[in-house]
C-alpha cells in the first residue's frame, strides 16, 4: 500500500509510542521512513529506531524552531528530492495547564501548549509541502475535543484547535494536492500516558464503553489507519477527523463510565515532554 513512498514521522519515543506503530507498519508496507527527535529524548528515540524492521535515522527537530524546520526541509530535499507524507505526533502542556487547574493556568503555559499541539502542526506542513510537488498527505494525531474531559484542560483547548488547523489545512493545501486529516485515537499505554493524571482509570473503563472493545496496550489499529491515510486509498479524504477507538465516540455520554474527579485522556505525548 505504501510502496516507494517516502515518509516522515515525528513522535516516536519508545517501542510503545503510537508513532513507532505507524513507522513498523508503514515499512511492512513498503514505504520508506525517517523520523525526528528533539534534544535529550532523541537518544531515545534512536534506541526505538534501532528495534524497527529497516532502522532509519533520527533527525533532529524542535518543532517550534524555525531554523529546525527549515534545516529539516533542507536536508530532506538533499536526502530525497521529495516527500510522499507525514505524521504529526507531537504535543506538549506544561504542568500548570493540565491536572484540573484549568482557570489557574497563566496565559504564557496555554501559549505554549496551543503552539506545541496545535500550531506545530501547520508549521510543520508548512514546510513539507514544497518536497510534495506530486501532491501528499499529512496526518496528526488528537484525542476527541467535543467534549471537555477532566483534568485534560489546556491540552484539551490544544487538540480541539488542531482540529481546526486541521480543516484550514485541508483547505490551503488541497489545490497543491495535499491532503490534511488527523486520526483521534482510544487510550493507548504509552510514555504520553505516564503525564496524564487519571489516564489508567479511563484505559480501564474504555473497553467497556466501545462496542468493538478496546486494547489499550496495541497501537496496531491506529498505525493501520494513519498508514491508510497516507496512501493512495484516501485520495478523496481530506479535512477529515477519524476515530479509531472501538467505536467510544459513537456511544451516549450516560453510558460511558467516568474515570473519576482526576481522570482524563492521553494526548500525542506527555505534559512535561515533547518530542518530535
Amino acid at each position: 500500500m505504501l510502496e516507494g513512498r517516502r515518509l516522515l514521522i515525528t513522535g516516536v519515543l519508545t517501542r510503545r509510542s503510537i508513532a513507532f506503530a505507524v513507522a513498523r507498519e508503514a515499512q511492512l508496507a513498503g514505504a520508506e521512513v525517517l523520523l525526528t527527535g528533539f534534544g535529550r529524548s532523541r537518544r531515545m528515540t534512536e534506541r526505538a529506531a534501532a528495534r524497527l524492521p529497516e532502522p532509519p535515522e533520527v533527525l533532529e527537530l524542535d518543532v517550534n524552531s524555525e531554523p529546525d524546520l527549515t534545516a529539516l526541509g533542507e536536508e530532506l530535499d538533499r536526502r530525497w528530492g521529495r516527500v510522499d507524507g507525514a505524521l504529526h505526533a507531537i504535543a506538549f502542556a506544561p504542568d500548570d495547564a493540565i491536572g484540573g487547574g484549568f482557570l489557574e493556568t497563566p496565559a504564557e503555559s496555554a501559549e505554549q501548549a496551543f503552539r506545541t499541539s496545535a500550531y506545530s502542526y501547520q508549521a510543520l506542513a508548512r514546510h513539507l509541502a514544497p518536497l510534495m510537488e506530486d501532491g501528499g498527505s499529512v496526518v496528526g494525531l488528537d484525542f476527541d475535543a467535543s467534549v471537555a474531559w477532566p483534568s485534560y484542560d489546556w491540552m484539551g483547548v490544544s487538540k480541539a484547535a488542531l482540529e481546526a488547523v486541521n480543516r484550514y489545512l485541508a483547505r490551503e493545501l488541497g489545490p497543491r494536492g495535499i491532503r490534511a486529516n488527523l486520526i483521534s485515537a482510544g487510550p493507548i499505554s504509552s510514555p504520553a500516558a505516564g503525564g496524564i493524571p487519571g489516564f489508567e482509570g479511563l484505559a480501564a473503563t474504555w473497553p467497556a464503553t466501545a462496542p468493538l472493545g478496546w486494547d489499550p496496550h496495541d497501537p496496531t489499529p491506529v498505525a493501520r489507519a494513519v498508514c491508510f491515510l497516507l496512501s493512495d486509498w484516501s485520495a478523496a479524504i481530506s479535512g477529515e477527523l477519524i476515530h479509531v477507538d472501538g467505536g467510544a465516540h459513537a456511544i451516549g455520554a450516560a453510558s460511558v463510565q467516568s474515570p473519576g474527579a482526576n481522570g482524563a485522556p492521553v494526548p500525542s505525548q506527555p505534559g512535561g515532554a515533547r518530542t518530535g
